[in-house]
């Protein structure tokens, strides 16, 4: 089985079993079935040549989906029940083959491992991202990838975590990997903080702290929880116990976000680029009970190794507004704070007064606002322009 010949040969055998049964169960006629063994006779010939191309599999693959897509809308039109042959094994093995054969092309891995997600083969997308970062460690974006895969589709935040420390053994310098693993963190508590609304525990939590969450407001995507999701045994008590617990736990106070923008200041010698945009990438979770907490450790760290730096002023300025609605009757006050710290900054270097602009006119613009306020706005940030023009 040396030659092209002889390996096409032998995997197209392999498919003889599965196109009898077509046949038989008369899912596809027999001048289809001739058309798809000429079909895949072609693409064996070509993936089995010596001058094989990713495209070549990636075609084959493609032809394989529609050609499965199709034989499950008959066999749904058709009523037959429990067919013995998939197509969906057969788009696996070339997928497999493609990315045995080309192991260094990561777009062939990303499309085997989206393959397996659509097919909820966790079991095997489970060994497929263990093979590809064994191959590509050095690949943040493969790490963050795993991480989001399997908290998004199996709701594992252990594992999820365990990717991104992993990751951090191999990429400690990419600074997107400890953004994005910040990110899941923050996320993973939005999600708790969803299910307390759903037990009903944040009305004590508000009474609490003072503090309640509009659910109406998130702005990010917010995975839907059911009750399955809390509660998959149907013992409601115990799930409420156990989401109680959380509250004196690290896990909702921020304490593991705090602690990944530390180690990571470390690691980058506390550089202000990084802070700021940790700041700024927090800041989309404007709704979580600890967003003020979290945010006021970044600006307090960045004030201390960068202090003259227009991005930790930029950070000082914009926080007492941080998790405050602009159509909040708070607002106008937390916003009197951040005008009284742009006067503390003065005189504006250049590079700050673009961050102010770009920060306030969008405020300026907002539907509903205070036709006072605005005027505020609009005439800070034209003072800001000011400086740019001299």
């Amino acid at each position: 089985m040396s030659s092209a010949t002889d390996k096409a040969r032998f995997f197209l055998e392999k498919s003889v079993p599965e196109l009898k049964e077509y046949e038989s169960k008369k899912i596809f006629t027999k001048e289809e079935i001739t058309a798809i063994i000429k079909k895949r006779s072609d693409f064996e010939h070509k993936l089995n040549a010596r001058g094989a191309k990713p495209v070549d599999f990636v075609r084959y693959v493609e032809y394989e989906i529609n050609l499965e897509a199709l034989r499950r809308m008959r066999v749904k039109r058709m009523g037959i029940r429990a067919p013995g042959h998939s197509g969906t094994r057969r788009i696996f093995f070339v997928l497999e083959r493609a990315t045995r054969r080309f192991q260094g092309d990561l777009n062939l891995w990303i499309q085997y491992i989206e393959y397996a997600r659509k097919q909820k083969s966790y079991k095997k997308l489970s060994m497929i991202f263990t093979d590809a970062l064994r191959l590509h460690p050095t690949s943040a974006e493969l790490w963050i990838y795993a991480a989001k895969s399997v908290l998004d589709d199996q709701a594992d935040m252990s594992q999820a975590r365990s990717y991104m420390q992993r990751g951090l053994r191999f990429c400690k310098n990419q600074q997107e990997l400890w953004l994005q693993y910040a990110k899941l963190e923050l996320i993973y508590i939005t999600k708790l903080v969803a299910r307390q609304q759903i037990l009903g525990l944040t009305e004590t939590r508000a009474k609490d702290s003072d503090e309640a969450l509009d659910t109406n407001a998130d702005m990010i995507a917010i995975p839907k929880i059911t009750e399955q999701d809390i509660n998959p045994d149907g013992n409601a008590e115990a799930a409420e116990n156990a989401i109680e617990t959380l509250n004196s736990t690290p896990a909702l106070s921020g304490a593991i976000p705090i602690a990944i923008f530390d180690a990571a200041m470390k690691n980058f010698q506390n550089d202000d680029r990084f802070g700021a945009e940790f700041y700024e990438m927090a800041l989309e979770f404007e709704n979580l009970p600890c967003l003020v907490t979290i945010l006021g450790h970044v600006v307090d760290n960045m004030q201390t190794h960068q202090t003259t730096s227009f991005r930790t002023q930029i950070c000082y300025i914009k926080f007492p507004t941080a998790g405050v609605r602009v159509t909040s009757p708070e607002f106008p006050r937390v916003l009197g704070s951040s005008f009284a710290r742009i006067k503390e900054c003065q005189p504006l270097s250049n590079s700050l007064a673009k961050e102010l602009v770009s920060w306030l006119k969008p405020l300026a613009e907002t539907k509903d606002l205070d036709p006072s306020l605005k005027k505020a706005i609009i005439s800070t940030a034209r003072n800001a322009e000011r400086t740019l023009s001299e």
